[in-house]
């Protein structure tokens, strides 16, 4: 995986480890993409080091995981996007399955 941004001024093309943030001109591109990466005539493409191993989930990923899933979870009925709205009914645990169910998660008790 690998960002491209544009530098527009100087008709350069910079293609880097993938953003940690989102940028309004950043493009997030799979390996096959960036490995094919064409620019206009004129530009010029600047690579710069990739990692050798993908960077690995650290303790401010899982954090921000858990706050989008709480979130998620506090929104009203009515608030959700009309394609989740429906389908919930279809993800229910069966009749007499263990466990409390919150939003589309499942919490299972652990054996005693």
């Amino acid at each position: 995986m690998a960002t491209l941004t544009y530098v527009y001024a100087d008709s350069t093309a910079v293609l880097g480890p993938l953003a940690t943030y989102a940028e309004p001109h950043c493009y997030d591109l799979c390996e096959q993409h960036a490995d094919s990466l064409t620019v206009p005539r004129g530009w010029e493409v600047l690579r710069l080091a990739m990692p050798t191993s993908p960077q690995q989930p650290g303790p401010d990923d899982l954090l921000a995981l858990a706050n989008a899933v709480r979130d998620a979870a506090a929104l009203p009925p009515e608030a959700q996007p009309p394609a989740q709205r429906g389908h919930h009914a279809a993800l229910e645990a069966p009749p007499g399955a263990e466990g409390a169910r919150r939003g589309h998660l499942r919490v299972l008790r652990e054996p005693s």
